[in-house]
C-alpha cells in the first residue's frame, strides 16, 4: 500500500465526541474532517460498528478515514451502544435500537455546523449490515451507502445457518461478540465511571449463541433487518463489494439483481477483508473509489462514477490448492448488468461418477437410473476451511482428495477447450435418505492433471428444509425427493486439460453441524444434474484491464508490537480412540498504542471434536482473552463457550470471567439446553 500525507484539504481529528441518544444514552465518536468544515461544511461519512474504536480497529480507521477526510469529507467512526467508549449495553446484533440510534447519529451529524446536511454510510462486516439495513428505512439525509463483505438475507446468508444447517461459525462469532461485549471502557475516555458501565455490560450480557439456537427456522427474529425481504425499501445508490473467498459472495450479485437505484458491484479475489487490504491480492484503489462515489452522490461531481460495467468481477485463473494465497492469477471481467447478458445456464447430467455433456436448454429431466450411494464418515470437512476466510491463520480449503474420499464423486471428461464460471453453481438431485433428518454438502473442484483438487464453490442444504427454511418437514425414510442445492457464487476458469468435479457427502464437520445419526444418501442418475453459469470465453469483458488504482491510505497509526503473535491451524486425529479435533489460535499478541499508552492483548481459540462417526460426538468451543492495561489499570475479560448435542437437544455451557490487576471481580456461567429442530 502507497501511503500518502499530501491531501487536497488539511485535516482535523476529535477523538472523543458524545452524541446524545434520545433514551439518554450517549455514544462516542471519533472525527475526523477538513479544518474547512468550521467555515465550508461538508457532507459526513458514517462508520458505525462495535469493535472499539479507540484501540481495536485504530490502525484499520487510521489508514482511511484520515484519508477520506482529506479528500473534503466530515468521517466519524461511533461505537456501537454498549461497546467501546459508548453507553449502555449491546445485548445483540441488528436489534430495532441499534439501528435507531444509527438514524439519530445520522441526524445529529446532519445538523452540525461543519456538515452541509447530506449523509453517508460505508463499512465492512457489520458496518456495512448496518448501512445496507438503515437505508433501507430511508433517513432523510443519508444520500448513498459503500458496504463491503454483507449480507441482504441474514437467516439464508450470514454465518449462522447456510442452507438451514448450523454452521460452526455461528459458535464462533457468538463466541466474539460475548468477549468484545464485555470489554470495559478506557478510564482516560470516560473517567471513574468506567467501572459503573464494564459492570453494566458484564451483568446484562448472555451469550448470543442462545439466542441464535433459539431460532433455527427463517422466523421474524431473522426477517428483521434482511433486506431481501423488500427491495424496495432501499432507496440510495448503493457500492458493494466483496471477496470470492468471503463467506458473503453471494449478496453483491443478489443486490444488483433486485434494487432499483443506482448501484455498482465489485468482488474481488479476497478474504473478509476492505478491498484496499484484500487478502489474497491484488488489493485495489478501493479509497479512490470511495472518493469518486462520495463526490457524485455527496457533492454532485459530474466525475462518471456511473459510467461502464455495472459488475466488476475477479476471474480466478486456475491454482493448485492452499490454504491461504499471496496472489490470485486472473483478470477483471465486467458485466453491464445483472443478471448478465453473456452468462448461460448449463446444465449437465450426472451418470455414474460422471459429469456428462451439456443438456439443451429447457430439457425435461430423464427418468432416474441406477442409485449410487454414499454415507460419508465425520472426517470428510477438516480440510473444509472456515465459512468466512479471513486469510489468517491460514484458513482456506485444502487438496479435496483429502475429502472425496467419503464423498459421491462426479468427474467430467478432461477438458479440451477452457470454460468459465460466474455467478452461483447448483445441483438438482433426485434422492432418498436412510435417516428423517440428513444434509448434502455439494462441493466443485478444479481437477489439474496430476489429480490434485482445488475447491472452488460449495453449498449445504438441510434436507428437512429443502421446499422451506420456515417450515421444515422430516424425510421419510427411502422415498425419493427432489433436491436444488445452490453453491456459492463464483468467477473461476477451468483451462483445457481438467476436469470439473461435483462431490457429495452427507456430513461437512466442522464448517456445518452434522445431523443426529449419519444417514445413506442414494442419488439417481441421470435425473440429476449439475448447473453451472458459463461465461463464454469469447465474450467481452467490458473492463480495461486494469481499472483501478494502487492500494493508498493515510500512514497507519504508531503501534508497537510488545508480545510476538501467534497463529495455528492443526488437524489431529488419534488412531486408538479415534477422536479428531480441529484446533485454531488467532493470537494477536500484546501491542502498544504509542498515542495513547495503552496495550491491548487479543486471544482466541476454537477446537472442534468429533470421535469416530459418532454424530452425537461433536462438539466445539471458543475462548477469548481481552486485556487491557496503561500504569496502574490492568484489566481483563476471559470468556469461554462449549457447544455439544444429543440427537434430541443442544447444551450450552459458558463462563465469563473478569479481572482486575488479577483479581477476579466479576463471574458467571451458564448451562442451559435448546431442543434440536430437525436440525
Amino acid at each position: 500500500m502507497r501511503y500518502v500525507t499530501n491531501l487536497p484539504y488539511e485535516t482535523k481529528e476529535e477523538e472523543h465526541v458524545t452524541i446524545p441518544m434520545s433514551d439518554g444514552v450517549r455514544l462516542s465518536a471519533h472525527i475526523w474532517r477538513p479544518t474547512s468544515s468550521d467555515h465550508e461544511p461538508v457532507p459526513a461519512v458514517l462508520e458505525y460498528i462495535p469493535y472499539r474504536k479507540r484501540d481495536l480497529t485504530a490502525v484499520r480507521d487510521s489508514i482511511h478515514h484520515p484519508y477520506l477526510a482529506g479528500h473534503g469529507y466530515a468521517c466519524v467512526r461511533v461505537d456501537l451502544r454498549g461497546t467501546g467508549d459508548s453507553e449502555g449495553v449491546l445485548r445483540d446484533e441488528y436489534l430495532e435500537r441499534e439501528q435507531a440510534d444509527a438514524e439519530e447519529v445520522l441526524a445529529w451529524l446532519a445538523e452540525q455546523p461543519w456538515c452541509d446536511g447530506g449523509t453517508g454510510m460505508m463499512g465492512i462486516s457489520w458496518g456495512a449490515f448496518a448501512a445496507l439495513q438503515v437505508a433501507a428505512r430511508r433517513p432523510p439525509s443519508l444520500k448513498a451507502i459503500a458496504i463491503a463483505s454483507f449480507t441482504d438475507d441474514r437467516h439464508a446468508d450470514d454465518m449462522h445457518y447456510m442452507g438451514g444447517a448450523l454452521l460452526s461459525d455461528n459458535l464462533a462469532e457468538a463466541g466474539t461478540m460475548f468477549a468484545y461485549g464485555t470489554c470495559p471502557p478506557d478510564p482516560a475516555v470516560v473517567g471513574e465511571r468506567w467501572r459503573e458501565m464494564w459492570h453494566e455490560r458484564l451483568e446484562n450480557t448472555e451469550p448470543w449463541v442462545l439466542e441464535w439456537l433459539r431460532h433455527q427456522r427463517r422466523d421474524d427474529y431473522w426477517r428483521h433487518a434482511s433486506v431481501c425481504e423488500d427491495y424496495a425499501s432501499v432507496q440510495c445508490p448503493v457500492l458493494a463489494s466483496s471477496g470470492w473467498a468471503d463467506g458473503y459472495s453471494n449478496a453483491v450479485t443478489r443486490l444488483l439483481g433486485n434494487l432499483d437505484v443506482p448501484r455498482k458491484g465489485l468482488i474481488g479475489p479476497w478474504s473478509h477483508k476492505f478491498p484496499h487490504l484484500g487478502e489474497p491480492g491484488p488489493a485495489i484503489g478501493y479509497l479512490q473509489e470511495l472518493v469518486r462515489w462520495w463526490d457524485h452522490w455527496l457533492k454532485g461531481v459530474d466525475n462518471g462514477v456511473m459510467d461502464g460495467p455495472m459488475l466488476l468481477a475477479w476471474m480466478q485463473d486456475s491454482v493448485p490448492p492452499s490454504t491461504s494465497y499471496e496472489e490470485r492469477p486472473g483478470r477483471w471481467v465486467g458485466e453491464p448488468h445483472w443478471p448478465s447478458p453473456h452468462i448461460r445456464a448449463e446444465t449437465r447430467p450426472l451418470t455414474r461418477h460422471t459429469i456428462g455433456p451439456a443438456q439443451d436448454a429447457g430439457a425435461a429431466p430423464s427418468e432416474g437410473g441406477a442409485a449410487m450411494t454414499v454415507r460419508s464418515p465425520l472426517s470428510v470437512g477438516q480440510f473444509a476451511g472456515k465459512w468466512a476466510s479471513y486469510n489468517a491463520p491460514p484458513d482456506l480449503p485444502y487438496d479435496q482428495r483429502e475429502e472425496d474420499g467419503g464423498s459421491l464423486v462426479f468427474d467430467s471428461e478432461p477438458l479440451t477447450e477452457p470454460v468459465e464460471i460466474l455467478g452461483s453453481p447448483s445441483v438438482e438431485l433426485d434422492l432418498s435418505v436412510s435417516e428423517p433428518v440428513a444434509l448434502v454438502a455439494a462441493r466443485l473442484s478444479d481437477v489439474s492433471p496430476d489429480g490434485a483438487a482445488t475447491r472452488v464453490s460449495y453449498g449445504i442444504l438441510n434436507l428437512t428444509r429443502r421446499d422451506s427454511t420456515e417450515s421444515p418437514e422430516p424425510l421419510e425414510p427411502g422415498r425419493r425427493y427432489r433436491a436444488t442445492i445452490p453453491l456459492n457464487g463464483v468467477a473461476q476458469a477451468f483451462p483445457p486439460g481438467h476436469r470439473i468435479r461435483l462431490s457429495l457427502s452427507t456430513s461437512y464437520w466442522p464448517l456445518a453441524w452434522p445431523a443426529p445419526k449419519p444417514a445413506l444418501l442414494s442419488v439417481h442418475e441421470h435425473s440429476s444434474t449439475l448447473t453451472l453459469p458459463v461465461r463464454p470465453v469469447e465474450e467481452p469483458d467490458e473492463a480495461p484491464s486494469s481499472p483501478f488504482g494502487e492500494p493508498e491510505g493515510t500512514p497507519p497509526l504508531a503501534m508497537t508490537q510488545v508480545t510476538p503473535p501467534e497463529e495455528r491451524w492443526d488437524v489431529k486425529r488419534d488412531l486408538i480412540d479415534y477422536r479428531s479435533e480441529l484446533d485454531i489460535v488467532k493470537d494477536r499478541g500484546t501491542v502498544r498504542f504509542e498515542d495513547i499508552g495503552l496495550e491491548s492483548g487479543r486471544r482466541a481459540r476454537e477446537r472442534y471434536t468429533a470421535v469416530a462417526d459418532d454424530f452425537t460426538s461433536v462438539g466445539g468451543e471458543t475462548t477469548w482473552t481481552m486485556r487491557f492495561a496503561r500504569d496502574d489499570w490492568d484489566v481483563r475479560v476471559v470468556t469461554h463457550t462449549r457447544l455439544t448435542c444429543d440427537e434430541t437437544d443442544f447444551f450450552v455451557d459458558a463462563t465469563l470471567d473478569a479481572y482486575e490487576s488479577d483479581r477476579r471481580v466479576f463471574s458467571r456461567t451458564w448451562n442451559e439446553k435448546v431442543p434440536r429442530d430437525l436440525l
